[in-house]
Order: C-alpha cells, then structure tokens, then sequence
C-alpha cells in the first residue's frame, strides 16, 4: 500500500510540475531556463520523449554481417543491435534475465552468441535463452528471452523504440525511401565516427539545429556552400534573384533525373508539426552555385554514391525527432545522433559515410571529408555550451524569437511541450 501511495504522489507532482511548466512558457519566447537544467524536467523529457518516440540508432551497414552488433545508451537503458544468421536486425535489452548483469560491455563487436560474463547465461542472436547451467532442469527457458526493444530499417537507417506500442513507423518508411534510396546508404560504409560528450541538454542542441539566424557569424565554412544563412525579407534583389536561379535550374534538373522531393510528393507538412505529431523530415536543397559537395572547397571529396549519375544533386537533408539530422552531398553522407546523458549533457556521433567500395587514399581523403562538418559541427557545440552556461545563470529570463529567422525554433518548442504534456497524452 505505502509504495502504491508514494507512486501516486509521484505522479501527481509530476502534472503538477507539467502544468507549472506549461504555464511559465510564453508563445514566441525561449523557454524557461528550468527547462534546460533541472532534473525534474530531464525525467519528464525521458519518459515523454525519448520512451515514447522512435530513436534513429546507427546505420545498418554498421552491422553489415550475421554476428555483427554495436550498443546505444539512451539514459539508463543500454541496447543491443545486432544482425542476425538469417540477416534480420534485432534489438535487445543489454540486462540478463538471470540478475540483470549487462552482457555487452563493448560498444561494438562481433558473437556467435550472447554469454552474460557473471553467471554465463547463454542467448542466440535472437535473444532467445539457449542454456543456463546450474538451474532447475524444469526452467521454461521461453519465458526468459532478453527483452526486444522495437527496430525498423528504412534504406540503411536503423530505429529503435522504447515504447511499449510505438508510433506507426509506415509515415516514415513512406516519406524517406525514395528520398533516401538513390544515396545509397545501403551500400556504404563508415569512413570515420567521432564521439563527442557536449556539455548542453539535448534541446539546446535541437533549437541550434533548428534556425540559421547564427550561421554568418559563426560558422565562416558553411554559408559559402548553403543558403540558409539568407532571409528573403531582408536580402538584396540581386542575391534573391541569384538564388531563384539556382534554385530553378537545380530542382529542374533533379526532376527530370527523379530526384526532386518535395514535401507534396513525400506526405510531408511542416517540421515539426505538434498538432500532426510530425517528427521527420527530408528533402533536397541547392548547394551554391559551383558546388557539388558540402566540403571545404565545394567540389568531390569522394567517389560517387548510390544512384547518383553526376555530382549536381545538391543535398538531401534529413532530419527525425529527437535525435538525428544528416546532410548527404554526392560523394559522402554525414549523421549526427544525439542522445541524453543528464540535465546537462549530450553524448553525440558524427558518422561520416561513403561509397562500401570507396578505398580509403584512392577514393578519399579524411582530411578533406571531415572538415566542413567537423568544423560545423564543433563550432555548434561551443554555441551550445555557451548557451548552457548562460541559461544556467540567474540573471537568465527568456527572450522573444525571430518571427523571420527562429520559427522553425518555436515549431520545435510547440512539439516538445506537447510530448511532454500528460494532459495533452
């Protein structure tokens, strides 16, 4: 009784925490800072958020052969993925069904099977319970498989879902095939993953994501490549008309080759969108002109990938809440997942990807792939830490956004109070 008691009381400071919440934030302001830094509300965006969604966890080329597995920690949860003798991809709990010991201590490798190293509890790589020695020859070992986590794979993307009856995935599968098919994702390889432990809550990292409003100054490498530094209300005509003509001949071009996603075409609506619960994204943008590649000079820094016939494709932009963006040129992809470690922190990957058949000084370079977004990338979460800092202060109230420059921020903000609202759920 007294358990059941404390858990309700639990539950109700936690509406009430909601409500408070809710209440303290203003349409077309930044958030609270308690958002950004209490630990009530890092639990609330585990339970809503990263418990109930679906998580983008790595590429499916990383676990290219039967055996083959790589873990992801999402709070307290570690999860194995890994493929199977009959090649499908499952995802499991890394907790024993003997004593909870983890059974993966390595972040990634390779097994015939799964032994837990305390008491050798022994499982397919399916899961399933194959010997436990030492117990009752009457023990139903079908009742003691390792927990399934949810996983779909849409064109060398995995996902993974915490919840116990996650969201429909076929949106997804419907929306970015046919974006992501003719860059080839399933048949590439890694060419370089870098871990980063940011010291900033994931949101702060998302809203950064979310608007270009900082890019002129802060990220010298980028504009020269992308447009989104531009506002239509407050550029010259002349840069107007240069980018309509850009614009105009690329999406010309990619339409006649099939490769011209709009959001008509894909199902798409506005990212994010609360009231739909729209939480993917993708479509192909321009690169300036004479360039064919996000890298530091604009031209090839790898072979071609996928489908591509030629390098002008511009680039396909990706994006799935809460954790994943990617940027892929003609020659090379780059995915960032992001995943919560605490109030404060964020443990990210930078995955640089390229053609499986791509040899490495033949066919690239890491020291002219990894630049442009290694570069972006780090200037970000120097931005986000800054920011961290900042909101930590006392002296922190929040600010109005740009209706011209940071409404992509407010739709993000929108979707999150809407997750991790209880009344809204």
């Amino acid at each position: 009784m007294g358990n059941r008691s404390d858990a309700g009381k639990g539950a109700k400071r936690d509406r009430a925490l909601d409500r408070d919440l809710l209440a303290a934030w203003r349409p077309g302001w930044s958030l609270p800072g308690e958002f950004y830094h209490e630990d009530e509300v890092y639990q609330l965006d585990i339970e809503h958020v990263w418990r109930t969604g679906w998580l983008f966890a790595g590429h499916t080329c990383e676990i290219a052969k039967p055996g083959n597995y790589f873990t992801m920690e999402v709070d307290s949860d570690s999860i194995i993925i890994i493929r199977a003798d009959e090649g499908i991809i499952h995802a499991l709990h890394n907790v024993c069904r003997h004593r909870g010991s983890r059974i993966c201590s390595e972040a990634c490798g390779h097994v015939s099977r799964f032994v837990c190293p305390y008491h050798q509890w022994t499982y397919g790589l399916d899961g399933t319970l194959l010997a436990c020695r030492g117990m009752q020859a009457d023990l139903d070992k079908s009742q003691f498989s390792l927990h399934p986590v949810h996983v779909k794979e849409v064109e060398g993307l995995i996902f993974i879902s915490l919840a116990k009856k996650p969201v429909p995935f076929a949106p997804v599968q419907r929306a970015l095939a046919p974006l992501l098919k003719p860059q080839g994702f399933t048949r590439a390889k890694v060419a370089k993953a870098v871990d980063y432990l940011v010291q900033a809550n994931w949101k702060l990292l998302w809203e950064n994501n979310r608007e270009c409003y900082h890019c002129n100054v802060n990220h010298p490498q980028y504009i020269k490549a992308n447009f989104d530094h531009y506002n239509a209300d407050d550029t010259s005509p002349r840069v107007r008309e240069a980018i309509t003509t850009v614009v105009t001949r690329s999406e010309k071009k990619w339409t006649d080759n099939d490769l011209a996603p709009t959001h008509k075409q894909t199902g798409m609506t506005v990212f994010p969108d609360a009231e739909h619960d729209v939480w993917f994204s993708a479509n192909r943008t321009p690169l300036a002109d004479g360039w064919v590649s996000e890298s530091m000079d604009g031209q090839q820094v790898a072979s071609l990938m996928g489908d591509y016939p030629d390098a002008d494709v511009g680039t396909l932009r990706i994006r799935t809440l809460p954790n994943f963006w990617n940027h892929s040129s003609c020659d090379h992809g780059v995915s960032t997942r992001l995943l919560p470690v605490g109030p404060q922190q964020s443990a990210i990957r930078v995955y640089w990807l390229v053609d499986e058949k791509a040899v490495e000084g033949r066919d690239y370079d890491l020291a002219k792939l990894m630049p442009f977004w290694q570069l972006t990338s780090e200037q970000d979460w120097l931005i986000c830490e800054r920011q961290q800092k900042g909101v930590n202060s006392s002296a922190y109230t929040p600010g109005p956004y740009s209706p011209f420059k940071e409404y992509n921020v407010e739709s993000f903000v929108r979707w999150y109070l809407k997750k991790i609202s209880r009344s809204n759920s």
